[in-house]
């Protein structure tokens, strides 16, 4: 896949849409000359193209030249950019404010002042409105300069409302970037490890958080400062594992939307991302009539023409409504059906393939294992999860341990027991080397390794192995033993001879008669 993508114009011209390409070309003809004909061949020619691959290219196009490609394909990168911006601007705030801005500069490098003026109080009531605070400050700084150096006749009280409105934004901008690097940071920490794993772990992010946190909270107002604020949150309780601080905080990012619809529209991905983060906590919490009705909204959300503006919008929502239905499945024991939607997956991560990222592509791999595991095809778990153990290990550690144990219950299901011994010393050196084992798979390992002589040992083992671990539920760090590998469920179904479906979907049943 890396080598189908290889190049950076042809990644851009396989993004584009059919009124994307075909304004394009509307765009070229008229802007351009004839000398711009190999410009139009060499897009023609990378759109046929199924992978990039420059000798195919030359034979494509006989008249071009090794040492004109490069140039070729600089200036076309540049034009497609240039036609995308003119098609998108009307859909964009983004793109229009700064085209205000180009407007007003041009202007008052004429020397049209006033007429810049008044570009630049339009462009600033419409910054306000859809609180874009970092264009507003290049705004207000434009307007200052020409005030500063020219007589406009502006009031007294106007430069003063200026200066004032220019000083409020700057605190504004200080404590939304204070938010959002905090936000960032605790995301690339999660990535790289997973959750909290021990007391010292939950130590460094409690100390890390606190240290980071705008010293004046009782300031922080408007959109995107509550924005940040409630991401950090939501990170900082997902990464210790309080999925009810995860759980609320989730719910005020989204509240944040549902109280100013118009914000969907001009932030659409911090929105999908918002319900995606709420349909993970509804899910670690075992919310399943409030996770069905938010998975049914942000359904009926992906229907609408927000949703479906931009390539990267339908990408997110199609991998988290999948990943969200892959979850529903998990938590309710339907692996059955939860396998159907398998190949569905796999079809839409290879249509979105330019868009995925490696981390993606490693959950949907273990949440994909997980669905065969549940629903006893233990081979094809097995296929999956070696995706996981031969992969690099440089995201997700705790991914990566989890996978190796749900290998070594794939080998315990198969009765390979003749591996299960070195097997399961070598998980547990990779865990203690990733220092990512808790109480919960000591267990388990000291389990494994006992040489059973008979079904009735086996089962007062496992006995004892639940007791042991029942306790362990409601410890902080020892839920993601819980979360990522329900190891109690697949136990009671051993204790219980039951499937794991039946007990799962049991605990489920029970749920909603409550």
């Amino acid at each position: 896949m890396a080598n189908r993508y290889s190049d950076t114009l042809f990644q851009l011209i396989h993004s584009l849409e059919k009124a994307e390409k075909r304004h394009f070309k509307l765009y070229i003809k008229r802007s351009s000359g004839k000398e711009d004909l190999k410009v139009v061949q060499l897009f023609d020619a990378l759109d046929k193209m199924e992978e990039y691959d420059e000798r195919v290219l030359f034979r494509k196009i006989p008249s071009l030249t090794k040492p004109q490609l490069a140039n070729l394909k600089t200036h076309l990168y540049g034009e497609v950019l240039s036609s995308l911006r003119l098609l998108r601007t009307s859909d964009n705030i983004d793109l229009q404010l700064s085209e205000h801005l180009d407007h007003a500069r041009l202007l008052y490098n004429k020397g049209l002042k006033l007429q810049a003026l008044r570009i630049l109080e339009k462009a600033k009531e419409q910054a306000r409105a859809h609180q874009k605070f970092n264009t507003l400050v290049q705004l207000l700084s434009l307007e200052k300069k020409i005030e500063i150096l020219h007589i406009t006749r502006s009031s007294t009280e106007k430069t003063q409302e200026l200066a004032d409105e220019a000083t409020a934004i700057s605190k504004h901008i200080d404590r939304v970037t204070c938010l959002s690097n905090l936000a960032l940071l605790l995301y690339r920490w999660y990535v790289i490890h997973g959750h909290a794993r021990n007391v010292e772990d939950e130590k460094d992010i409690r100390a890390y958080f606190k240290a980071n946190l705008p010293k004046d909270l009782e300031q922080v107002a408007g959109f995107y400062e509550q924005l940040y604020l409630y991401q950090s949150y939501c990170w900082y309780a997902f990464i210790r594992q309080d999925f009810l601080m995860y759980y609320r905080y989730a719910q005020k990012w989204v509240d944040l939307f549902e109280t100013d619809p118009l914000l969907k529209s001009v932030e659409t991905g911090h929105y999908i991302k918002g319900v995606h983060a709420l349909l993970n906590a509804h899910f670690d919490l075992r919310n399943f009539e409030k996770f069905d009705e938010t998975l049914a909204a942000f359904e009926e959300f992906a229907q609408t023409d927000v949703a479906n503006r931009y390539d990267n919008f339908r990408t997110h929502i199609s991998i988290y409504i999948n990943s969200a239905r892959v979850n529903g499945h998990l938590m309710k024991g339907t692996f059955a059906e939860g396998v159907k939607l398998v190949q569905e997956i796999e079809e839409k991560l290879s249509e979105y393939a330019l868009y995925v990222d490696q981390h993606r592509i490693l959950v949907f791999n273990y949440k994909i294992a997980s669905l065969y595991f549940g629903n006893r095809q233990y081979e094809k778990a097995i296929d999956y999860l070696q995706e996981i153990i031969n992969g690099p290990i440089d995201l997700r550690i705790d991914l990566h341990s989890y996978a190796r144990l749900m290998h070594l219950l794939c080998h315990y299901e198969l009765g390979n027991y003749d591996i299960l011994d070195s097997l399961a010393k070598a998980v547990h050196r990779f865990m203690v080397r990733m220092k990512n084992l808790t109480v919960v798979e000591e267990i388990m390992f000291r389990f494994l390794r006992k040489n059973y002589r008979g079904p009735q040992e086996i089962r007062e083992g496992l006995k004892e192995f639940l007791a042991q671990i029942k306790g362990l539920e409601k410890n902080r760090f020892e839920t993601r033993a819980f979360a990522y590998l329900d190891i109690v469920s697949w136990v009671e179904s051993k204790v219980h001879n039951k499937t794991l479906n039946e007990v799962i979907g049991a605990k489920y049943r029970k749920s909603k008669r409550r």
